[in-house]
């Protein structure tokens, strides 16, 4: 069937007078559309028919033919051809403006369908854009339009703005859109009002600078002052909290009149406006915190004032306390009493809560203040008579919670007369003399608290849900004050009591869960003569919660038995741990148990075995029949072994079979698990008390014998841990089969480049074993790792380094053979020596590592010769004497080390390799070798750096000198201090290389010297020399990550010069001719990169002193940056952000300004002619990186509307961003898996 054909049969079917045929048409269309979009592509007058056809149907008087024909033009705008967009824009513009008020709620859900539909790239969605926007904007500006056809048109420029803002910034569209949407705040329809501010909040960050000045102006600020117009100044506020939400730095100069316009609003007599305030405040803050620190002592009290709201109360405090200890009876009078059916006020003490909120997230350096203002209040109003404004308050309290737990032990600000506009009383000079910290505050609140919330939770009728959140409050007390609740242990107990008696139901079952988890905390975070009374009362509901059919009611009453369990240790009394170990072997023995429950159960027969040992040895082991089982998941039942064997005196009838069942799970297919596997082998070869089974070495060799080999490098540094062991432990029986089945295949591992780390440290352990198990082996095992390394060729993928450390391990441990293995491998290194290349820089590097223990000052020839070959033409060679030289030298410094020093200071062709041996012998020394002859190296290593030397040989030097500075800091310090102003940047940048290696030692021995010189020396960030401060934003990251005590206080100074660094500078970039092209070199990018990877290490260890808004703010303009390098750890911070709780909030204001960058780049660079295969991977690894940062951020989003955090504005681009990413054919299935 021909398209052609195809068509006109539809087009028959869509005029026919038919309904169901007209329906049935539209239907057909649509599928084939969406099957083969080229179904519809062809004869441009046929394809022109059938939109006609599809815009007539939508004039059709049935209502399931109007819609159908809305859905089939949402498919085809997105492969119609331009000038059809233009065609059908027009037309459903005309329908807009008819007097037919159905046809203009049709034409206007069909507008908003196609915006919706069109695709994100290519033209159609910038001529749609450049078609559709100025009608709408011209419908806008006509005092004719009806109203719900100025809210159609208002919705779809949303929409538009929101898919396609990249198509507006900056454009010439005509009318503007803030001229033209700007009227309708003047509106008399409400709704009409509501869609302006959306729309103009939209457009303000892409529209010219004079027309935002010009809206501000005219239509902002003159509506904030005291005698404005009621209505307006709601309208106004409610505009002023949307652009803050969208743009909130393009109102920043403006802060210092409208925030003071916004304080007066709020006293104004009208609960819409004093809501629409607070919450304009409250995005402030998110915002734009660092700027409002001005108004915040205003803002505070302001939050103060009306979290206390309530005209249609006149109780007091007193008052609200003796109505909640009056029971039920009382609660009911009081409801008939007041009807709150048209009682607003809970909505502004509810914004005046999320408003003392945001100053809780924002500033952290306030909590003592807050502590001594918001938090009294905060408990004052946790008995709130509206439900959403208790949950509210309680929320807001663990946020002040889990504040303290990350920043509580800073120092903070405490003169609260400057928080709070100085009324505050000063204190006492008695009580100044006390340090107060958030800690000692919280603690003096504790029972104001308790006698606040409790009560709360205690009432019969009380909803589950507020009875979580009142268990949420609890849990977040007890993580930051462990211990905290002794006092309040039998209120706790009858609200306990009253929700595990009850059977757990469907909306019950969450209740169950928090208060489970609840109590397992209070008994880890107690001493138990403050429950143990209480036990008779809640043990039996626990043991009945352990037989529920709900597998997370079961499972977490498992944890909070083992929570009781290890809190009790060792349990003496009660019969109760006999019944917790028949429910768990009822459940162990089930074969349909579910997976959680099973995993939990096994854990606590482990807690059972440690904390109950007598009475459980006493059940004859049949727990471990249902636990070591050999199918299924066995990942907990390896655990517990493991777990049991380490803790608790097992017979070694138990110990071999643990064993044996190991073993056996060991044969199954696959490598999942074999990390636990081998973690319990070692502890339970251990734990032999009378000697390990001659039988047993035999074959526990043969099994671990598939695993030697680099396929799996984590699981062979445990098998070779374990032969280590078994040759440790048992070397008769061990060391024949490892010798006659194993050794040839652990040689051809030495020389493997992917053995490092553990591996390499499991591989030495190994060799050291094995030579102390037998005499005679070591003569064999040195040739055999040599042998091994000339069989493979001497191919690139040989690491010989390694292969000497381990000829070094075994002559360690056998110095026997040291004579005859430096006779050996001395004689490759002769002038008169033909051996290859390869068997000579092996023969360099395993004298090397001999001379590190060895002294070689009988064999001088053998130094002698190292040292000439520092004139090899082969660079592998001349590198591989230099470390021979230091390692050497090590043996005798007095001897050696001259010669080398001699060298470095007469010899600059030699220079570069003398300082590779020098720091050899400074990196593997002692600190006793090196204090003696540390001054002899002083000198040759300090101006050999500081010479016009090549950048690699300054750097080898400032290592060296870095390692010797900690060998006598008080000496070494100041004299690398009195350099740092020096005119030569080469000296300059040699102490501060200097000052980085020497963090690299994170012991405390130095810090007394270190702490009164750091921040001179890391004053050179504002260097004017590039490679300083590159060098010195290097040193702040590794302070960052050893020596964070010493530069936390100093935070504050040293970020905004760190932030100055992560800003592109134009003076720094300069373009290169390359023959016909022109290449843009980037010379400050290397010091951008180090400073993004400085504020990600100090999100790490500096967290609570890091000022996040600030830090966002930086952050944004990262996304767009001109290096890819740069975005993606931009994206790796947003993945980091995004994982702390308290970010969500700041993340979720932000999602409007973070998410044009993400879908800029997620987009790509158009691929030319020129691109090769390289462009075309580093902008996949890109585009995953994007990816990834899109979906932490969607996760966020699903935080806050989890939490109920209002994320208006930003959520709705991120969705569409989210949508097409998730229906792109390339990317789609990779990032749903992100998704999870």
């Amino acid at each position: 069937m021909t398209k052609t054909y195809l068509m006109n049969s539809l087009i028959e079917k869509m005029q026919s007078p038919d309904q169901d045929f007209r329906f049935m048409g539209l239907n057909d269309l649509l599928n084939e559309i969406k099957q083969d979009p080229n179904s519809f592509l062809g004869e441009e007058s046929v394809e022109n028919k059938v939109l006609r056809q599809v815009l007539k149907l939508v004039e059709d008087k049935i209502s399931e033919v109007k819609n159908q024909a809305v859905k089939c033009l949402g498919q085809l705008i997105k492969i119609m051809r331009e000038g059809q967009v233009e065609f059908v824009v027009e037309a459903l513009i005309q329908f807009l403006v008819g007097k037919d008020e159905e046809l203009r709620d049709i034409s206007g859900l069909a507008l908003k369908t196609i915006t919706s539909e069109l695709p994100p790239d290519g033209k159609i969605a910038g001529k749609a854009c450049s078609e559709l926007a100025p009608k709408l904007l011209n419908q806008v500006l006509n005092p004719d339009t009806p109203p719900d056809t100025l809210i159609e048109s208002l919705s779809t420029l949303s929409i538009l703005i929101a898919r396609f803002p990249a198509h507006f910034s900056y454009s010439q569209i005509k009318p503007q859109p803030l001229t033209a949407i700007a009227p309708l705040l003047s509106h008399p329809r409400p709704a009409v009002r509501k869609r302006a501010i959306s729309a103009l909040s939209q457009f303000f960050p892409v529209s010219p600078p004079d027309l935002c000045t010009q809206l501000l102006e005219i239509n902002i600020l003159p509506y904030l002052e005291a005698g404005a117009n009621l209505e307006q100044q709601r309208t106004t506020v409610n505009l002023v909290s949307a652009i803050l939400r969208q743009s909130a730095q393009q109102l920043a100069s403006s802060f210092d009149r409208i925030i003071p316009g916004i304080l007066k609003a709020v006293q104004r007599d009208d609960d819409e406006l004093r809501e629409g305030c607070l919450q304009a405040l409250e995005t402030l803050l998110l915002r734009s915190s660092a700027e409002a620190t001005p108004f915040l002592p205003s803002i505070i009290q302001t939050g103060i004032q009306y979290i206390k709201y309530d005209p249609n109360y006149t109780g007091g405090d007193e008052d609200e306390e003796m109505a909640e200890a009056d029971g039920d009876e009382d609660d009911e009078d009081l409801d008939d009493e007041y009807s709150d059916d048209e009682d607003a006020s809970y909505k502004i003490r509810r914004a005046a809560t999320k408003l003392l909120a945001s100053v809780i997230v924002t500033r952290p350096e306030l909590l003592v203040p807050l502590y001594k203002e918001v938090s009294p209040i905060l408990i004052s109003r946790f008995g709130d008579r509206e439900e959403t404004v208790r949950l509210e308050v309680w929320a807001t309290y663990i946020v002040l919670l889990n504040q303290t737990s990350m920043y509580g032990g800073l120092s903070q600000v405490s003169d609260v007369e400057h928080v709070v506009g100085g009324k505050r009383k000063r204190e006492s000079e008695d009580s100044m003399d006390v340090e107060e910290t958030p800690y000692t505050l919280l603690k003096s609140q504790i029972p104001a608290l308790s006698k606040a919330l409790l009560p709360q939770l205690k009432a019969s009728k009380t909803a589950p849900a507020t009875l979580q959140a009142g268990f949420q409050v609890l849990n977040a007390l007890l993580s930051v004050l462990p211990g905290s609740l002794f006092a309040q242990v039998s209120p706790i107990v009858v609200t306990i009591k009253g929700i595990l008696s009850q059977p757990p139901t469907t909306t019950t079952s969450t209740l169950h869960l928090t208060c489970l988890s609840f109590l397992g905390l209070f008994f880890s975070t107690h001493p138990p003569p403050v429950f143990t009374s209480s036990l008779p009362v809640l043990v039996p509901l626990l043991l009945k919660s352990l037989g529920e059919r709900h597998p997370r009611v079961a499972s977490e009453t498992f944890r909070t038995f083992s929570a009781l369990l290890n809190a009790t240790r060792p349990v003496k009394n009660g019969d109760w741990p006999e019944r917790v170990y028949d429910h768990a072997i009822q459940r162990l023995s089930t074969t349909d148990t579910d997976a959680e429950v099973r995993s939990c159960a096994e854990d606590c027969i482990a807690d059972l075995w440690v904390c109950v040992t007598d009475m459980i040895r006493a059940k004859e082991g049949k727990e471990w029949q249902a636990i070591c089982r050999t199918t299924g998941n066995t990942t907990g039942a390896v655990r517990v072994v493991t777990k049991v064997a380490r803790d608790v005196e097992m017979s070694d009838d138990w110990v071999n079979g643990c064993v044996e069942w190991v073993m056996g799970l060991l044969k199954k297919s696959g490598r999942g698990g074999k990390t636990e596997l081998f973690t319990a082998l070692d502890t339970l070869v251990r734990r032999y008390q009378s000697g390990m089974p001659a039988d047993l070495p035999p074959s526990l060799v043969s099994q671990i014998k598939v695993y030697i080999g680099t396929s799996d490098i984590s699981v062979l540094s445990q098998a070779l841990s374990i032969l280590a062991l078994l040759l440790e432990l048992a070397p008769r029986t061990s060391f024949p089969p490892i010798e006659r089945d194993l050794l040839s295949d652990i040689y051809p591992i030495a020389h493997s480049p992917l053995v490092s780390g553990a591996a390499l440290d499991a591989l030495l352990s190994f060799f050291s074993a094995l030579v102390e198990a037998d005499d005679q082996i070591a003569t064999h095992v040195v040739p055999g790792l040599v042998i091994a390394v000339q069989k493979s060729g001497g191919k690139g993928d040989v690491n010989s380094m390694n292969v000497a450390k381990c000829v070094g391990e075994v002559v360690r441990s056998q110095q026997g053979v040291a004579a005859g293995t430096i006779a050996e491998y001395s004689k490759y290194i002769k002038k008169s020596s033909k051996a290859k290349t390869s068997s000579v820089a092996l023969s360099l590097l395993i004298l090397g590592e001999l001379g590190r223990f060895i002294d070689m000052s009988p064999q001088q020839d053998v130094f002698n010769n190292v040292i000439d070959h520092f004139s090899s033409e082969e660079e592998g060679v001349r590198t591989a004497a230099a470390f021979a030289a230091g390692n050497i030298a090590i043996g005798n410094l007095h001897l050696f080390l001259p010669v080398i020093l001699k060298i470095a200071e007469n010899d600059p062709l030699k220079r570069l390799l003398s300082l590779h041996a020098l720091k050899e012998v400074v990196t593997h020394c002692s600190h006793g070798q090196l204090e003696p002859v540390a001054d002899q190296l002083w000198t040759p290593l300090f101006n050999n750096s500081t010479s016009d030397a090549e950048e690699s040989t300054r750097n080898v030097a400032a290592a060296c000198l870095g390692k010797l500075t900690t060998t006598d800091p008080g000496r070494y310090l100041p004299q690398l201090h009195a350099h740092i102003r020096a005119e030569n940047p080469a000296i300059r940048a040699t102490v501060i290389s200097a000052i980085r290696y020497t963090f690299a030692d994170s012991s405390p021995s130095y810090d007394e010297v270190l702490a009164p010189l750091i921040m001179d020396f890391l004053s050179l960030m504002k260097d004017s020399d590039l490679t300083v401060r590159r060098l010195a934003l290097s040193a702040l990251n590794s302070a960052a990550r050893t020596k964070v005590h010493l530069i936390r206080d100093h935070l504050p100074a040293l970020l905004q010069t760190l932030y100055s660094e992560t800003v592109v500078k134009a003076d720094l970039i300069r373009t290169v001719q390359m023959g016909p092209w022109q290449h843009k070199v980037d010379e400050g990018l290397d010091a951008r990169k180090t400073a993004w990877e400085t504020l990600y290490t100090l999100l790490d260890t500096c967290l609570h002193k890091l000022d996040l808004p600030t830090f966002l703010t930086y952050l944004l303009p990262a996304l767009s940056d001109p290096s890819d390098e740069i975005k993606v750890l931009a994206h790796l911070l947003i993945g980091r952000l995004s994982c702390i709780p308290l970010c969500v909030p700041l993340l979720l204001a932000r999602l409007d300004a973070l998410t044009p960058p993400l879908e800029t780049t997620m987009k790509g660079a158009p691929v030319t002619k020129d691109t090769v295969k390289q462009d075309l991977e580093r902008a996949a690894e890109l585009r995953r990186s994007t990816m990834r940062a899109v979906a932490a951020l969607a996760k966020v989003v699903a935080v806050g509307n989890a939490a109920g955090v209002n994320t208006t504005g930003g959520s709705q681009k991120l969705e569409v961003l989210v949508e097409d990413i998730r229906k792109n054919e390339q990317w789609g299935p990779e990032f749903r898996e992100l998704l999870g």
